[in-house]
C-alpha cells in the first residue's frame, strides 16, 4: 500500500462512514481497483488499515458532539443500551455475517435494498424537523436493534441507525445526530477486536505501515468533520431520496462487474 492508496481510502471512508450509502460497499471497490485485496502480500494490512482510519472519523464526532460527552451524562445509558444488541448480534451469527463479507452480490443486492427504502423514507416517516420526539432508552434499544442488521455488509450502519431513528419519531438531524454518537462506541469497539485479531495472527507493523495509519486517520477525520456538516444540512432541507438513487446506482454498479467477471476482492 502506498500513500496514494491511503489517502484515497481515508477520504472514501470519511465521507461514507457517516452518509447512509455504505462505506463497505465503497471501499469494496476502491481496494479492488487498486488490487490491495486481491494481492496475498497486502490483503492483511489493508483489511486492518480499512477498519484503523474508523477511528479518525470517531474522533470527528467526539470533536463536532463534544458537548454531549461531557455536559450530558444521561446520554450514555441510552448510548449503552443502542450499542449492545450489535455485538451480540454478532458473535451470534459470527459465521453467516463472514460468509456475507465474501460475497460481493450480498454488498450490491443491500445497497440496492437500502437504496429503494431511502427513496421513501422521508413520507413513511415525516417527523418534524422542529418538534421530532425526544430520545429515550426504549427507543434507543430499537436504535440498537436497527444498527444490529448493519452487520450484513452493504446495509449500511448508518442508514439503519438513521432509518431506526426516524421509525422512533426523531427529526432528521436528532436522528443522524444520534447515529453519528452511536458510532462512537460501535467503531471503537470493532476496531479494538480488529486489533487483536490482527496481532493474534502474527502480524506486525512495519515503520511505513505506522506511517499510513497516522496518515490515513489524519485524513479521515478531517474529511469526516466535513462530511456530518454537510450531511445535517442537507438532509433537514431535502431528505434522504438523493442517497437512495446513489446507492442504486452503486449496487447495480457492483452488479454488472460481478457479472462482467471482474473479481471484486472482499474485506
Amino acid at each position: 500500500m502506498t500513500i496514494i492508496h491511503a489517502l484515497i481510502l481515508a477520504i472514501i471512508e470519511g465521507l461514507t462512514e457517516f452518509l447512509p450509502v455504505s462505506s463497505t460497499g465503497h471501499l469494496i471497490i476502491a481496494t479492488s481497483i487498486m488490487g490491495l485485496i486481491q494481492d496475498p502480500a497486502t490483503k492483511e494490512f489493508t483489511n486492518f488499515f480499512v477498519i484503523c482510519i474508523q477511528l479518525g472519523c470517531i474522533l470527528s464526532v467526539m470533536v463536532l458532539y463534544w458537548r454531549d460527552f461531557l455536559l450530558n451524562s444521561n446520554f450514555y445509558l441510552k448510548l449503552f443500551l443502542a450499542f449492545i444488541p450489535a455485538p451480540i448480534f454478532y458473535f451470534l451469527f459470527k459465521k453467516s455475517i463472514d460468509s456475507f463479507l465474501e460475497n460481493a452480490l450480498t454488498v450490491a443486492v443491500s445497497l440496492v435494498v437500502g437504496g429503494i427504502v431511502l427513496l421513501f423514507v422521508d413520507k413513511w416517516f415525516n417527523a418534524d424537523e422542529d418538534e421530532g420526539e425526544e430520545l429515550d432508552n426504549k427507543k434507543a434499544i430499537k436504535i440498537g436493534l436497527f444498527q444490529a442488521l448493519a452487520m450484513i455488509p452493504g446495509v449500511s450502519r448508518s442508514a439503519a441507525t438513521i432509518i431506526g431513528g426516524l421509525s422512533q419519531k426523531l427529526s432528521r438531524k436528532k436522528a443522524a445526530e444520534f447515529s453519528f454518537i452511536l458510532a462512537v462506541p460501535t467503531i471503537f469497539a470493532a476496531t479494538i477486536y480488529k486489533f487483536y485479531k490482527f496481532i493474534d495472527e502474527g502480524n506486525g507493523f512495519e515503520s511505513n505501515q505506522v506511517h499510513l495509519l497516522v496518515v490515513g486517520n489524519i485524513v479521515a477525520f478531517i474529511v469526516g468533520v466535513l462530511a456530518i456538516k454537510y450531511f445535517i444540512s442537507y438532509i433537514t432541507k431535502h431528505g434522504f431520496k438523493l442517497f437512495g438513487y446513489y446507492r442504486i446506482f452503486v449496487g447495480l454498479l457492483i452488479i454488472i462487474l460481478h457479472f462482467m467477471g471482474i473479481k471484486l476482492g472482499m474485506l
